[in-house]
């Protein structure tokens, strides 16, 4: 870890560059914001640098710095640029450049998941929403952009906010993660009993590529036989490993199969599994607030076009009032 003193001195000369990059009603210092940012940020990459060189270390890789400079450029720009739909776009190449991070760090999941959800879904929800709600320009005023787009509202106080947030952050990142006890791995067998057609493809596969402990195409795990005659749960033996395999689809011979030794859930599967059966709530919570914003900016830009109506409606009447008293 670099030093505390450097640490704060960048996170504060970053807060200034920002504080200066934000837009302003009249004068403009976005250029010496950026120049002030990207100096913050360059010391504090040079140190980390330094730092992993005086502990045995190597380098990051090249393209780390590409992508870490191209994620940080977008984001000041997302809280810096006047014009919220540029701002939108500028968060995607900031994603884009996250996802070459997070590939770099062998995390595939993280970055196809932030393309899907983040560039591909709500992205491009809020861009519908953004060109909505956004007035069209008039011959009155070309650029018809509400006050609190084209000025910053409460610059010092957003600022210092975020950047004494990250430098808690960065205080608990160096400070406390060490000191955290590691959670136990979920028992990946037992959530494969529950994920039984994951046994079972598993068990094909094997059949395909021609190896011993698969199944036929023709086979399928067995299930319980409940009372009324109705099929229960899959029999499957999570100590030993094995399976109840139905050879007969009229309910006749069977025979136990052991998993494969390979057989796990993967850092995929785990996860998508987790977000369905923990947190099912949170996940429709997020869509109905986006569809709310949805609404929300249809109502906005239909209320805008009836009083655009209204105006064309009165000024017609009255060049024809005009007309008729000249007549």
């Amino acid at each position: 870890m670099i030093s505390p003193i450097i640490l704060y001195a960048m996170i504060a000369l970053g807060a200034v560059g920002v504080l200066l990059a934000l837009p302003r009603a009249k004068a403009s210092f976005a250029l010496p914001g950026f120049l002030i940012g990207a100096t913050a940020g360059g010391i504090v990459i040079a140190a980390l640098g330094s730092k992993a060189l005086a502990d045995g270390g190597n380098l990051p890789n090249m393209y780390f710095y590409v992508f870490g400079f191209v994620a940080l450029a977008a984001a000041l720009r997302v809280v810096t640029h006047p014009k919220p739909v540029y701002s939108a776009l500028y968060f995607i190449l900031t994603i884009l450049a996250t996802c070459g991070l997070f590939l770099i760090l062998s995390a595939e999941f993280m970055a196809f998941a932030l393309v899907i959800i983040y560039a591909g879904a709500i992205l491009i929800t809020y861009l519908f929403v953004i060109m909505l709600a956004t007035q069209a320009p008039t011959e009155e005023m070309v650029e018809n952009q509400p006050a609190f787009d084209r000025v910053a509202r409460e610059p010092v106080l957003a600022t210092v906010s975020g950047f004494l947030m990250l430098a808690v952050l960065s205080t608990l990142l160096a400070q406390g993660v060490p000191t955290l006890k590691t959670p136990p791995a979920p028992e990946s067998d037992a959530l494969l009993a529950e994920l039984p057609l994951r046994i079972e493809r598993s068990l094909r596969e094997r059949n395909t590529l021609g190896e011993e402990g698969g199944i036929l195409p023709t086979e399928s795990l067995a299930r319980e036989v409940m009372q009324d005659g109705s099929a229960g749960q899959y029999i499957i033996d999570v100590a030993n490993r094995t399976v109840t395999v139905q050879v007969d689809a009229e309910g006749g011979a069977r025979r136990v199969v052991s998993w494969p030794e390979d057989l796990a859930l993967t850092n995929t599967e785990g996860v998508g599994y987790e977000l369905i059966k923990a947190h099912p709530g949170a996940i429709e919570i997020a869509g109905v607030i986006l569809l709310m914003a949805m609404l929300g900016a249809v109502v906005l830009a239909r209320k805008q076009m009836q009083i655009d109506e209204d105006a064309k409606r009165a000024q017609a009447q009255g060049l024809a009032g005009g007309e008729g008293a000249a007549s």
